[in-house]
């Protein structure tokens, strides 16, 4: 794959102290990496678009992924986070809010790169129920990757460049991309 910027490169993700967990680090630096690249895609003047009424700008929606970060780490899993007062950063760009959600993602990288197992594991509140750890971790992930997918969709309603995710888009290609796009690439072995 080929991106233009590695915010979380995989030499600086922080090793587990149990290898079992190296993928929850590996998979959120990735998902922080492909939100840093939407993020960045905007320009200062389309912070406010959304296309409906009842939908969310893309400010609300990259202050909610901001804020409810925060929650979920501080509230559901009990990292030390700044406070929620502290979240935003006071210039309210899309390059701003891509480096504050870096910043504090490092940070929280730090952290669970420290935990054992049993810390993944354990039980804990989550809204009004119990679940482990490590299942209210997953979910905050595909949270995350479902605002970005949201903010995707934007980006191709305001006509801009769509960064590459996952591979090739309408926007990025390069030499030896291979999209299963048919029932012969999907075929392969």
């Amino acid at each position: 794959m080929t991106y233009e910027e590695i915010a979380i490169p995989d030499a600086e993700i922080p090793r587990a102290t149990t290898r079992t967990f190296q993928h929850l680090l590996q998979t959120y630096a990735g998902e922080i990496n492909k939100l840093n690249s939407v993020w960045r895609q905007f320009a200062e003047s389309n912070l406010s678009f959304s296309p409906h009424a009842r939908s969310s700008s893309v400010s609300e929606i990259v202050e909610h992924e901001l804020l409810s970060e925060r929650r979920f780490f501080a509230e559901f899993l009990g990292l030390p986070e700044v406070a929620a007062g502290e979240v935003l950063p006071a210039d309210r760009t899309p390059l701003s809010y891509a480096a504050r959600m870096v910043e504090l993602s490092r940070r929280r990288l730090d952290f669970l790169a420290r935990q054992p197992e049993d810390w993944w594991l354990t039980v804990v509140p989550f809204f009004d129920v119990e679940r482990e750890r490590i299942w209210i971790f997953w979910r905050r992930v595909l949270h995350t990757a479902h605002h970005r997918a949201q903010l995707g969709v934007y980006l191709r309603l305001l006509n801009q460049p769509v960064p590459s995710i996952y591979g090739p888009t309408a926007d990025v290609n390069w030499a030896g991309a291979d999209p299963t796009r048919d029932v012969a690439a999907a075929s392969r072995k």
